[in-house]
């Protein structure tokens, strides 16, 4: 089943509108509150949220909506929205440009749309289910690297790894080339555009994944959690992306252990 070309008019307006109301705010002195997880929110977050919620609401109500900052409604609906208005909010509150707003389009429960959209510095990663995924308009593919040791890998932070995910980390960590950390979503961008090999993460939500798969898939990656199961609303938060499918491999087997 295609895509209706509607559907992925309103996903790109859906970024923009976000992203106009991330930069209006961007730079300015922002008051961060703190989450009940401890994670900050900003007005912007709550504004670009309420906005986009409010768009597809008046155009396609019967589809439902899972959200960061305001919930849920109607998840069991056949096409479900799944937002992040910024993705990288400690980012986004300290002026560094390495933010971004996540959208997601699932269609029983898979996800056929997503936009990594990074307003300040304007770049914009499209993947739609069944076609090639482009950066800004340009067709883009992941780069060959099958051995783990010539890797390069990014993660946000050292941070969210706690727990098991903690020591199965390090074992990924000391196999490759090198960690670069921070980047939030930008670092899938980078990873479907071929400038990046692995990125590995824990404690991830919905919102924060779903807008990657269409978008790495499409460029010829794999993301999955670290069993190699296909990301969902359910997913257990871990997520693997890597450009290469014979390192993706690697890389589950050294994390599953």
């Amino acid at each position: 089943m295609t895509i209706e070309a509607t559907l992925v008019d309103l996903a790109c307006r859906l970024a923009d509108t976000a992203g106009r109301i991330a930069m209006s705010h961007f730079g300015t002195a922002l008051d961060a509150e703190k989450k009940a997880d401890a994670s900050p929110v900003t007005i912007a977050d709550r504004q670009a949220e309420a906005a986009m919620r409010e768009m597809i609401e008046a155009e396609v109500p019967d589809h439902g909506i899972f959200g960061e900052e305001y919930g849920q409604v109607r998840t069991d609906a056949q096409y479900v929205w799944v937002l992040d208005p910024i993705d990288g909010t400690k980012s986004f509150v300290i002026g560094k440009p390495l933010f971004g707003t996540l959208i997601a389009l699932l269609r029983d429960g898979k996800p056929v749309i997503g936009i990594i959209d990074c307003s300040a510095l304007n770049e914009r990663w499209l993947g739609v289910d069944g076609r090639p995924s482009t950066h800004n308009g340009n067709t883009i593919a992941t780069r060959t690297c099958e051995n783990l040791e010539d890797a390069w890998m990014a993660s946000t932070s050292p941070g969210m790894f706690t727990g098991g995910t903690e020591a199965a980390f390090a074992k990924l960590k000391a196999a490759t080339r090198q960690t670069v950390w921070g980047g939030d979503c930008h670092s899938y961008g980078l990873l479907a555009s071929g400038n990046l090999d692995l990125v590995a993460e824990a404690g991830m939500n919905p919102y924060d994944y779903l807008a990657l798969v269409p978008v790495i898939e499409g460029a010829g990656g794999m993301i999955t959690d670290w069993n190699g199961a296909a990301l969902g609303l359910s997913s257990d938060g871990t997520v693997l992306a890597a450009g290469d499918a014979a390192m993706h491999k690697a890389a589950v087997k050294l994390l599953t252990g």
